[in-house]
């Protein structure tokens, strides 16, 4: 028992050591972005929501910034604060839009004392289009998550899923036919990850938002093995409750999944 406790003591000790060393790196837990611009001009979210820089809060109480070049805005309501594995650092995705190529997804992370770009996805190509997340969630099971998003939703929309390769977001599965957003509004939720059967399920609604799709990714594709149909076209944002329900226009609703496609 006595060799136990000082193993135990020891590693505690080192614990600490670690923590308090000098220079070492705090995480991110919170974020905002700031200095919203007309710069762009395209408001897929309405006004004010295109901004040139993003404020990023640790926890040991800094607050570092990154800002954009002059041709670049972040059309988005919030960065979203992911991890891709359990205990991995942090990173803020982020949707970012210009004159060049339209939208595309950026993860930021700490390096040092700076916030700085840690991966991009290619941009969708056209100026004034705009892509909108799904989530962050381990869709296959191997441990690590994907990220996925509605991309132009506005003009029929594709789903895509994207895998983060070293300073890439690399698209890996694409599946059409889906809209998650409605053009000036800034509801973003209207789209969701939820497991169901022990599975990640996206649930996103179709092109006419009057069906919800519920989609897998098996052996590397998009596979959809489910469907809910809709009373009228989703406008409001999906509520994920437990045992894989969801609410809808405030009713809960049990999604049904066929999971051997």
């Amino acid at each position: 028992m006595r060799n136990k406790i000082q193993v135990i003591t020891i590693s505690v000790l080192t614990l600490l050591l670690v923590i308090v060393t000098p220079g070492t790196a705090g995480e991110i837990v919170a974020a905002r972005y700031f200095s919203a611009t007309d710069r762009y001009g395209h408001f897929a979210l309405g006004k004010p929501h295109e901004y040139t820089s993003v404020a990023a809060t640790t926890d040991d109480g800094r607050t570092l910034s990154f800002e954009l070049p002059a041709d670049l805005v972040f059309e988005d309501l919030a960065p979203r604060l992911i991890r891709l594995t359990a205990g991995a650092e942090p990173y803020l995705l982020t949707i970012v839009s210009g004159h060049d190529g339209g939208a595309r997804l950026m993860l930021l992370h700490l390096n040092g004392d700076k916030l700085v770009p840690a991966a991009r996805s290619a941009s969708i190509g056209t100026p004034m289009r705009w892509m909108n997340p799904v989530g962050v969630a381990d869709l296959d099971g191997d441990g690590v998550a994907e990220i996925s998003a509605v991309v132009t939703p506005h003009i029929g929309g594709t789903l895509k899923i994207f895998r983060k390769e070293e300073k890439r977001l690399v698209e890996i599965a694409i599946l059409k036919g889906f809209s998650n957003h409605v053009y000036g509004s800034a509801d973003l939720g209207l789209s969701t990850p939820l497991q169901i059967d022990g599975r990640i399920i996206l649930v996103v609604p179709d092109s006419a938002r009057r069906n919800l799709r519920l989609v897998a990714l098996i052996k590397g594709h998009l596979v959809e093995v489910g469907s809910h149909k809709l009373k009228e076209p989703l406008k409001s944002e999906l509520k994920v409750l437990s045992g894989g329900r969801i609410s809808i226009d405030g009713s809960p609703q049990t999604l049904l999944v066929d999971l051997k496609k």
